[in-house]
């Protein structure tokens, strides 16, 4: 039943809050909104707008009409706030030319035709949109490969993107000329900004420990417990059904993880105990962790605030998200001596490289190396 707001005026923003699109809802009278708002699914709060972000692909305005009820006045307002790295940007919403918006369509359509995950098309639309905008009235497909460096040097200098924005881009637009207009490769020519290379965060076991204690809802602490202990991905997590879990063999099978590729991993005997628990109280129906509406996956983004939030009670300031858990899994199966080609299965990996990168924060060597200040006579 939606709630009464008698003269009260939700704000209504559509945004773009890390590389993410949102509704941003602003309410001048705190409850009963706040309450409202609680409940519904992947919402979060924001300290940059100081405002509530509702999931703007699975949230369309109709259904915040329903939710807030008509006495909200529900105002949507003409301002986008524009993906950014670093400080917020606000600007007037940007149409595409009619050329241009032909081109989207193709684009989506060779995505949709090429087999790549939602979350592919998903991100190379959002990046090649933004492109889009950016040119109003000139059309894409008259862009050679200087103008484009152009471009690039504007996603540098005012943009202010970051390296790893800046490839995600580049890998869209590249799809674009090269797949949807088949000309021939000049990306080539366009120098890639150098990544940095960055060790993989993880928690040590304590610290998972602590993480899992805090946790106290047993359908949350199952979840963690699932990731960290198979070392899955978020969506991996979500996607894992009943069927899935074969107690005969002692194995979980993931269903067309990352790459659309199937593999099996171990079930722990502890985290099985936790399922059978967990199953007794929750019996889900199609999705071993459903969301609030049954037969509907748990949202990743959900998973992720389960993980935050757990953190925060176990007083762990340090940074790492569900993908931490994953990285945790194959650095503590090194320490403990797991062949690396064993944990690249396991992951999933199609290199061993993605593997061997977590040999530079495993302590297994490092424990055999005597420090030459452990020598001297002190």
């Amino acid at each position: 039943m939606a709630a009464e707001y008698s003269q009260t005026s939700i704000e209504i923003t559509e945004v773009w809050h890390r590389n993410v699109h949102w509704w941003m809802l602003r309410c001048a009278e705190k409850e009963p909104f706040n309450t409202t708002v609680k409940k519904i699914e992947g919402r979060r709060w924001s300290a940059t707008h100081s405002a509530w972000l509702i999931p703007f692909e699975t949230t369309d305005s109709a259904k915040l009409n329903v939710i807030f009820g008509v006495g909200a006045a529900i105002k949507r307002t003409t301002t986008r706030v524009a993906p950014t790295v670093g400080p917020t940007i606000t600007t007037t919403t940007t149409t595409i030319s009619k050329r241009n918006t032909e081109a989207m369509e193709l684009y989506k359509r060779q995505i949709v035709l090429k087999g790549y995950s939602p979350a592919t098309l998903k991100t190379y639309t959002s990046e090649f949109r933004q492109f889009l905008e950016t040119l109003k009235g000139v059309t894409a497909a008259d862009l050679g490969p200087e103008r484009l460096k152009d471009y690039i040097y504007y996603c540098h200098t005012e943009l202010k993107m970051s390296e790893a924005h800046i490839h995600s881009r580049m890998n869209a637009l590249k799809f674009y000329y090269e797949q949807v207009l088949g000309r021939d490769s000049f990306f080539w020519e366009i120098p890639r900004p150098k990544k940095q290379m960055q060790n993989p965060t993880l928690f040590n076991q304590d610290e998972i420990v602590a993480i899992l204690k805090a946790t106290e809802n047993v359908k949350h602490k199952t979840m963690l417990m699932i990731a960290y202990s198979a070392g899955l991905r978020v969506s991996e997590v979500v996607a894992l059904k009943p069927e899935n879990i074969d107690s005969k063999r002692m194995c979980l099978h993931i269903v067309q993880g990352k790459g659309k590729k199937d593999r099996m991993v171990g079930l722990s005997p502890v985290l099985l105990v936790m399922l059978r628990a967990y199953w007794k109280e929750y019996k889900p129906k199609v999705y071993l962790f459903e969301g609030q509406e049954p037969g509907t996956p748990y949202t990743t983004r959900s998973l992720q605030e389960v993980m935050q939030q757990a953190k925060a009670k176990a007083n762990i300031t340090k940074k790492g998200s569900i993908h931490a858990l994953r990285h945790s899994f194959a650095t503590h199966l090194l320490d403990k001596g797991t062949d690396v080609t064993m944990i690249m299965k396991l992951l999933g990996h199609n290199d061993i490289r993605t593997t061997l990168r977590y040999l530079h924060v495993s302590n297994r060597d490092l424990l055999q190396i005597l420090s030459p200040l452990d020598g001297l006579d002190l």
